[in-house]
């Protein structure tokens, strides 16, 4: 592997044996004139990445406060590639497929890791649908779950997959566990570098303990976790950030390496008293809602705030929808009363962020509201 025992002015060395659409390159120069004829995306990164700067200007999704620009290090960036190569043992010569935007952090890394490793690398747009005509096998790759979810049947061209950005479905879980991939899901955020740490999806044979194999993350080495008065999750991890990084994450501290995640700080809903946090009640609903769908609170002049399900469907079967997914819900022996949605909407489709989440703040201005 390439020393990256290196002074911030040697950052425009790169591995050997890293090739980028199967091509090979002796030069810097060659790799950014290249990387032309992929997209304008990946050229700015890798402009950026081989300039004499020592860090990377990137803009936060919101994790740890309000969405800003902040700079990683550069230096930092390359200790969380070594991590990732190390954890999932992926040396030199990896074959990897990037299909997520080289303009967010996920995607960034992806080319850095490829850089510092020396993986064999190829880009594709960033659809919902990155395997349907590829006809070549990956040792690695990372996607969002809509991507995931879409890319099932062809999911078998990929030995090892993390997915980020997004929880994954229990129905979507059951229909993974007899994939020979090998398929984990990612805590991280842009000021940790992506993912600090990673929670096995599917073939638990390895995996020790139940909490473990059902809801539990492992941080990575050289990461410590707390939680703050709020419950919300503290990472020390000196060699991606030079500072603690306060979360708005929700989480149960399992033990000094694991946790699990409850849901967001900022999305509990406190309606007449009762603090319900929606990811809680979104896995409990998974199980009886085939369609994508969110939780939420809005403004009520009794409650405060009161609960609401959105879930996207052909508005000409609303009514019927609504009345179907209401008596199931009535019927969940694991739902509250108070987690029962008192209003259920449909929307036709959801409004996405540029990384295909579910734009939730964007999509409720779609809705009209029962008085």
């Amino acid at each position: 592997m390439l020393n990256l025992k290196l002074k911030v002015k040697k950052l425009k060395v790169f591995h050997k044996a890293f090739k980028l659409q199967g091509k090979s390159f002796n030069t810097v120069e060659e790799i950014l004139a290249f990387s032309k004829e992929i997209s304008v995306e990946v050229h700015s990164f890798l402009s950026d990445w081989f300039s004499e700067n020592t860090f990377i200007e990137v803009q936060t999704s919101g994790s740890t406060g309000k969405p800003k620009v902040i700079r990683l290090q550069k230096e930092n960036m390359i200790n969380s590639a070594l991590a990732t190569g190390s954890y999932f043992k992926l040396p030199e010569k990896t074959t990897a497929l990037l299909c997520m935007s080289p303009n967010f952090i996920a995607g960034k890394m992806m080319l850095v890791r490829a850089v510092v490793l020396g993986w064999h690398l190829d880009v594709v747009e960033a659809v919902s649908y990155p395997l349907k005509n590829s006809e070549k096998h990956y040792d690695f790759s990372a996607m969002v779950p809509l991507q995931f979810q879409n890319s099932l049947t062809d999911i078998y061209k990929i030995k090892k997959l993390i997915i980020g950005g997004g929880a994954v479905s229990n129905e979507l879980l059951n229909e993974i566990q007899q994939v020979k991939t090998e398929i984990f899901a990612t805590y991280g955020m842009t000021e940790t570098i992506t993912h600090i740490a990673i929670k096995k999806l599917n073939n638990y044979t390895n995996v020790v303990g139940s909490k473990t194999k059902q809801s539990a993350y492992q941080v990575l080495p050289n990461i410590s976790i707390s939680a703050d008065e709020r419950g919300c999750l503290v990472i020390e991890a000196l060699k991606v950030s030079n500072e603690k990084i306060i979360t708005n994450d929700l989480v149960n501290i399992v033990s000094e390496t694991s946790f699990e995640w409850l849901g967001r700080f900022d999305s509990v809903i406190n309606s007449g008293g009762i603090k319900l946090i929606p990811e809680q009640i979104e896995g409990k609903l998974a199980s009886i809602i085939e369609q994508r769908f969110f939780v939420t609170g809005i403004s009520d002049a009794v409650l405060g705030e009161k609960l609401i399900l959105v879930i996207e469907s052909e508005i000409k079967m609303a009514e019927k929808l609504k009345s179907n997914i209401l008596k199931k819900i009535q019927q969940l022996k694991n739902v509250s009363k108070y987690e029962i949605p008192k209003e259920i909407y449909i929307v036709e489709k959801f409004v996405e962020t540029p990384t295909q989440k579910n734009n939730r703040t964007e999509t409720l201005k779609l809705i009209k509201y029962n008085d």
